[in-house]
């Protein structure tokens, strides 16, 4: 079976501008509360300095927005979030911001992803307004600031998408907005992206029944095969089943790197350890492990 290795054991350096990213800052008397009816984690349980993962769900729900919530003081959040999730995503969220003490302001600070052990620790006197470690397979950092800093990016800003798929952190895009409810992108596994303890919030009752009525029946996984194709958002694959093959599943992420094509698919949750999937009739796709 052919190897596919982490990125940050072949690179030595990995420091990418993330510019498919934007910054919103939320703050004001009401912030925690006014996001803690609104988000999948529980904003009370997350400390000055943190950050999670987490959703922004409609009220049948399906995840309109998934990002990255950093917590500075008590009442100022910053959200990390696709650029191509706006503006529903923004929209949405401030939906019922009117009756709440809180602001919702759009930043184009200068946002910089650093990966591998050895890249976090040579920038460590770099001095951000924002620094965040992730804590991921591959460890990773996050350097946001109002202005450029002092570092040059080595790597295009995709790669910080490959790090994402194989780190098994799930990428929404504007074509998938409103499809999935949480579960189906694993967001329960990942940091604190989901509190089933925590009070009422826009598409509780749907994301509880998932889990106690076991309502859920996708998840995410990774394919990972050689190709020079990368196939659209949205599209299938295909599974074999017995002697047949038949178009399965949504492409949720596609990044293809020097012909190694990665993607993330939401699949059938009760998948056989063997199960052989294809992109098309040339172009076997292997299982890659997520690493929760």
């Amino acid at each position: 079976m052919i190897s596919y290795p982490l990125l940050t054991t072949q690179q030595s350096t990995v420091v990418c501008q993330l510019q498919q990213y934007t910054l919103i800052e939320i703050k004001g008397e009401d912030a925690e509360k006014y996001l803690q009816g609104q988000l999948t984690c529980d904003v009370t349980k997350l400390e000055i300095g943190q950050t999670t993962l987490t959703a922004h769900c409609d009220p049948k729900g399906k995840m309109v927005s998934l990002f990255r919530l950093i917590r500075t003081e008590a009442q100022c959040f910053y959200v990390l979030i696709k650029k191509s999730l706006l503006p529903t995503a923004l929209d949405l969220l401030k939906k019922y911001a009117v009756f709440s003490k809180v602001t919702f302001t759009e930043l184009n600070w200068q946002i910089i992803g650093l990966a591998g052990e050895t890249t976090c620790k040579a920038f460590s006197d770099i001095n951000a307004q924002i620094r965040i470690d992730i804590q991921t397979q591959q460890p990773r950092t996050l350097l946001i600031h109002p202005t450029s800093l002092d570092i040059t990016p080595n790597m295009p800003y995709q790669i910080w998408d490959l790090l994402d798929i194989q780190d098994g952190m799930p990428l929404l895009s504007a074509q998938t907005q409103g499809e999935f409810i949480p579960q189906a992108l694993n967001v329960q596994s990942i940091e604190q992206g989901i509190s089933f303890q925590k009070g009422c919030y826009i598409g509780q009752e749907i994301v509880a029944r998932a889990k106690y009525r076991g309502a859920n029946k996708r998840a995410m996984f990774t394919l990972v095969g050689n190709s020079i194709e990368t196939p659209e958002i949205g599209s299938e694959v295909e599974m074999q089943l017995e002697n047949n093959w038949r178009k399965t599943g949504i492409v949720l992420s596609a990044v293809n790197i020097e012909g190694v094509l990665w993607l993330q698919v939401v699949l059938n949750n009760q998948l056989e350890e063997n199960t052989q999937f294809r992109l098309a009739e040339d172009i076997p796709l292997n299982l890659y492990p997520l690493p929760y």
